[in-house]
């Protein structure tokens, strides 16, 4: 299935002024941007939209609104408000290899439930919150790139080769997730559960682009990467029995074998290659490497809070 991808439906004050705004041309406009708290709906939809405008769009938008500057200062505002939030609520520090070595303490987390007595409507709900960055998976990751030099660039494009599925178009993570997607009765089209996701699974994916689109802050995006590599590994282990004691679709477990293979070969790429070369040229971006490896974890738990909490009551963790 493909749904055609159309602005989400706004859920307060900061949505409903930016999708009026995107609806006409670029005439540089002032945009309100009026106080709400950093994590909730509203403040992550309208940010995750501004990120969208550079990836794949949205029909019917102009092109132009990308750069506009009225535009960027009203992200601006709403990244400060995330970024500072990520930043209060995290340790800090900067020891990135006690972070790193922490990162290997198992915790089964939502994905350990799933495996043990989820049910199936379950998992689809998982499927449903991920989609969001699985359709575009390594999209976010690729920004940063051209930030890096040397051995850690080299070692990160690997990482993406592989996440782009090696050259070979159906082997791409992102058409793997679809095929996931289609397998088990949902729908696969790009944003087709934007306006079914509460905000802490908007919260994971606008921290990616947060990172990745500033190059200041390419150490947390690092970080991030390689808190995301270094846990999927185990995760998707139990995804793959969680499936198989289902029944599902074998394109639902493939999405997940294959994750097994490739990141436990990119947590070692990652620790020795990227994060050991950028912090040997580059020690003063120790504090953001450790930023990124928990803001992954704190937007990681608020997530699973959200899913466990309204599990266990025995209700959808969807808003629809």
């Amino acid at each position: 299935m493909t749904t055609t991808r159309t602005l989400p439906k706004p859920v307060g004050p900061l949505t409903e002024a930016l999708f009026a705004t995107l609806a006409g041309a670029p005439a540089g406009a002032a945009l309100p941007c009026v106080p709400v708290a950093a994590y909730e709906r509203d403040l992550q939809l309208a940010l995750y939209t501004c990120y969208e405008l550079h990836y794949q769009g949205f029909p019917g938008v102009d092109a132009a609104w990308e750069w506009d500057p009225e535009l960027l200062r009203f992200r601006a505002v709403l990244e400060d408000a995330f970024l500072g939030a990520l930043r209060r609520d995290v340790p800090g520090g900067d020891d990135v290899w006690g972070e790193v070595d922490g990162l290997l303490v198992d915790s089964s987390g939502v994905s350990g439930y799933l495996c043990d007595e989820g049910e199936w409507w379950q998992m689809r709900e998982f499927f449903v919150h991920r989609s969001l960055y699985h359709l575009k998976e390594a999209d976010p990751h690729a920004w940063v790139l051209p930030r890096l030099s040397g051995k850690a660039k080299a070692a990160l494009v690997a990482v993406e080769y592989d996440e782009f599925g090696g050259g070979r178009a159906e082997r791409m993570h992102s058409r793997l997730f679809a095929d996931l997607m289609d397998g088990a009765g949902l729908d696969s089209g790009y944003l087709a559960y934007i306006d079914d996701v509460p905000a802490a699974a908007l919260a994971v994916v606008n921290m990616m682009s947060l990172f990745g689109l500033h190059r200041g802050l390419r150490g947390a995006l690092v970080g991030h990467f390689a808190a995301a590599e270094i846990t999927t590994a185990p995760a998707a282990q139990r995804m793959e029995k969680a499936l198989e004691r289902m029944g599902a679709h074998p394109v639902c477990i493939r999405f997940y074998t294959e994750h097994i293979e490739a990141d436990a070969v990119h947590e070692q790429v990652l620790r020795h290659d990227v994060l050991g070369d950028l912090l040997e040229r580059e020690p003063e971006l120790a504090a953001d490497v450790v930023l990124g490896i928990q803001a992954t974890e704190l937007l990681e738990t608020h997530l699973a809070d959200h899913v466990m909490g309204c599990w266990t009551q025995g209700r959808t963790s969807l808003l629809r």
